[in-house]
């Protein structure tokens, strides 16, 4: 029997307990899975210790904890009556489930420990996370407690490793999914994401870095992090010297492109899978029948928030292979059920899975206890529309009540199925009202007949993309022709249940293609996006020859490939009128591109209206007000600090180009929290010298190794940058920039070096020294 000491909760402080653990998994009769589950998992059972040692050793233990999340809650969550669970005899299968983790756990240290005993390196890999997370742990204590602070670290480091090129996004995004399973890693950053806590007004990128030089795992004054190379692997074996520079780009808000020509030029790389496909996919597959394999899934904030969502309706099983890079979806044949506990699904700003879900939940069967299924999101999506969509399901009969402003979430649904039959929707603000209905049509009572009315409807390539997403899961989808032949925008969906194909491979995501491929226009570079060509299901595939090519680069496109050589530098062309309806994403990308085209369109693109040259009118794109922002205003208002003309169109905007080097330089560019905004913006960055994007962690929704990638694969330097709105505090490398009303009392025993260490501080914060000793002499006539 080995002996090894556990921390009773997650602070350093706590008095030790001791755990006796048998190398087959039992536990001593004297600890019971109750005390136990109390001794490591704190505040709601949270998991950062067993989900931290087996990120770095084991990966089958970290696949469980991954996909047996609820299973895992429920378990600690189950109270143990009359000592049930200190023998096996009496031990429940929930029991049974968290001793095997804790044991993994525990296993895994005592393994390490008893190798290093004289902690010679291999021991720091138990502090992954720690390194980033005690720094923060030191300001935030007590408002967050050691294994939320840690769990946050795990994710910065595991951002670290990616940013070294040494931990790809895969592993990133799957350690990220699998703390988020267990209320943990919820901030985005430890800056700005904690702030809504009084403690976190003093975080900086510099207080950080000051904290971290006095960890115990430095080589003098080189920090030392713990880089995975996989989910349960690590870059070394000890913790690996990591540059303060490359500590400081993870832990900033913002990001600054050095402008240049890519060092990889010629490029040739893939952008991560389409968040569109994506999510219809993790839909279809989640509804099906057998299991299905996912290939390439997007691995982002907006898919994490789908997959969270059918998990919570009780809809499918999922679990990963190949090292994360396959998603295994078991279907649950269209059995969705209220989530438990009256548990709220919150889908943050995920517009796609929020109009999806509100037609999944009508789908959800009735219930004897009169319950509802609530969906909400942050505040920008309590803003953005879904009153057309929910007009039309309430209309069909399902009951849908809005929980606050009329026409936006939260929405309250209450389960009672899908009618179906003839279903009438307004399609002229988003298509995906339109993909809602269909995706879920099959399961209606009834067979459905979708009619579009309100006029032109919007982005009709996407609703063509779902269309032939399912008819690949096995539902046809016939669109009605009229007597001459001309389609109609009218739809018949037959009853039915989806098979699931044994595997499914998603294409690369066509609207994020754009930024690499503009970045090559600009710069006069090449590059070639593999796995998006002219046989892309994506409207945005269009992008490099009607946008691109018009702009003077040259294209190439193969089914599958696409590849742009820019013009030499400055040389861009304006391309006067371009409707980009059926690309309505990268509308922000050409308006960089417009902002730098100062040469005149060629002679059968040239606008006959008395415009401007260099005019670039796009249009077809007034959807794009009600996004993630308003994007029309967002590019007209950033455009403009780089010395851009704009103007405003009923369905779009005008912009006037000008020469690249007249654009104004050192631009702080506000992203909205809008990946789209913050992508393209920084395709100028790659040419206008000190442009900053600010909220650079907005580009999660749809590629988060954005940063990394501009570095490793595009060949351009990113730097950290730490906005002026943070105010730098005192710290022992870096006095206050400020004027401070702030103290510090230094209180101790006589002779205890109160006067040398007060002395020595103000030297260093610059700040004045007062001696009480000396200040009560000269008021008294006394001596002390």
């Amino acid at each position: 029997m080995d002996v090894l000491k556990v921390k009773r909760g997650f602070g350093r402080t706590r008095k030790d307990d001791v755990v006796y653990w048998r190398k087959e998994s039992t536990f001593n009769h004297s600890c019971s899975p109750a005390f136990i589950s109390r001794t490591i998992f704190r505040r709601d059972g949270r998991l950062t210790v067993p989900s931290q040692t087996a990120a770095i050793w084991d990966e089958n233990e970290f696949a469980a904890l991954e996909s047996r999340a609820a299973e895992i809650f429920a378990a600690i969550q189950t109270p143990s009556t009359n000592f049930a669970g200190r023998t096996e005899a009496t031990r429940s299968p929930a029991q049974e489930l968290l001793l095997s983790v804790i044991a993994g756990s525990i296993g895994v240290k005592a393994h390490i420990v008893t190798i290093d005993e004289r902690e010679t390196g291999l021991r720091n890999l138990v502090n992954f996370g720690h390194t980033i997370g005690h720094a923060i742990e030191a300001v935030l204590t007590p408002a967050m407690l050691h294994g939320e602070c840690v769990s946050v670290g795990m994710i910065l480091e595991a951002e670290v490793a990616r940013q070294l090129g040494v931990l790809n996004q895969v592993a990133v995004g799957r350690l990220t999914r699998a703390l988020k399973g267990y209320n943990l890693a919820q901030f985005r950053s430890p800056t700005p994401g904690s702030r809504v806590l009084p403690a976190a007004r003093s975080l900086s990128v510099t207080k950080l870095l000051d904290i971290m030089r006095i960890d115990k795992k430095n080589s003098g004054p080189q920090k030392k992090i713990v880089i995975l190379s996989r989910i349960g692997a690590t870059y070394e074996q000890k913790a690996t010297i990591v540059a303060d520079a490359v500590i400081a780009k993870a832990l900033s808000d913002a990001a600054k492109v050095v402008p240049g020509s890519p060092s990889k030029s010629p490029i040739r790389m893939a952008t991560p899978g389409s968040k569109s496909i994506s999510n219809r996919a993790l839909l279809l597959a989640a509804l099906g029948t057998g299991t299905c394999r996912l290939k390439n899934l997007l691995h982002s904030d907006d898919t994490q928030v789908m997959m969270n969502a059918l998990v919570e309706l009780q809809g499918a099983k999922f679990a990963w292979e190949d090292g994360g890079e396959t998603l295994v979806v078991t279907g649950g044949a269209g059995s969705l059920s209220v989530p438990k506990g009256d548990k709220e699904i919150y889908l943050g700003n995920a517009g796609t899975a929020a109009r999806f879900l509100t037609t999944v939940c009508t789908l959800v069967g009735e219930t004897s206890t009169g319950q509802y299924t609530v969906i909400t999101g942050n505040a920008r999506m309590k803003q953005r529309p879904i009153g057309p969509l929910v007009e039309a399901l309430r209309a069909n009969g399902s009951r849908i009540n809005y929980l606050e402003a009329e026409g936006c979430l939260p929405l309250s649904i209450a389960p009672a199925g899908l009618k179906g039959s003839h279903i009438r929707l307004a399609a002229s603000v988003s298509s995906q009202y339109v993909s809602s209905i269909l995706l879920c049509a099959p399961y209606a009572a009834e067979p459905v007949t979708l009619e579009l009315t309100g006029g032109q409807v919007i982005s009709q390539p996407y609703i063509d993309m779902t269309i032939a997403i399912m008819k690949t899961f096995g539902i046809a989808v016939e669109r009605v022709a009229d007597e001459s032949g001309k389609l109609l925008d009218m739809y018949r969906i037959p009853r039915g249940a989806y098979t699931n194909p044994a595997v499914y491979n998603i294409e690369s995501d066509a609207s994020s293609a754009t930024y690499p491929l503009a970045i090559a226009a600009i710069t006069g570079t090449t590059c070639t996006i593999t796995n998006i060509g002219n046989g892309s299901l994506q409207g945005d595939a269009r992008f490099a020859k009607e946008v691109l090519e018009p702009m003077g680069c040259t294209v190439v496109q193969t089914e599958t490939e696409t590849t742009v050589t820019g013009p030499p530098v400055g040389q861009l062309k304006a391309i006067g009128l371009v409707d980009m309806e059926p690309m309505t994403d990268a509308f922000l990308t050409a308006s960089v591109l417009a902002a730098v085209a100062a040469v005149p369109p060629s002679a059968e693109r040239e606008l006959k209206d008395g415009s401007r040259l260099t005019t670039t009118r796009i249009i077809g794109i007034a959807n794009q007000r009600v996004k993630e922002c308003n994007r029309i205003k967002a590019m007209i208002d950033e455009l403009a600090k780089f010395g851009v003309e704009t103007k405003e169109l009923d369905d779009g905007l005008e912009v006037y180009g000008r020469p690249l080097f007249g654009l104004q330089e050192g631009v702080s560019v506000h992203c909205y929290d809008d990946h789209r905004v913050a992508m393209a913006c920084s395709v100028l960055g790659s040419a206008v010298k000190d442009t900053i994007i600010e909220e650079k962690r907005c580009v999660e929704k749809t590629w988060p190794n954005w940063w990394d990638d501009l570095v490793n694969k595009i060949g351009l330097d990113v730097e950290g940058v730490e906005l002026s709105s943070v105010h730098d505090l005192a710290s022992a490398s870096r006095p206050t920039q400020e004027p401070s009303q702030a103290s510090v009392v230094l209180i101790g025993m006589r002779g205890s070096g109160k006067t040398f260490i007060g002395e020595l501080a103000a030297s260093i914060l610059g700040w004045q020294f007062v001696d009480a000793d000396v200040v009560f002499e000269q008021k008294n006539p006394m001596g002390v």
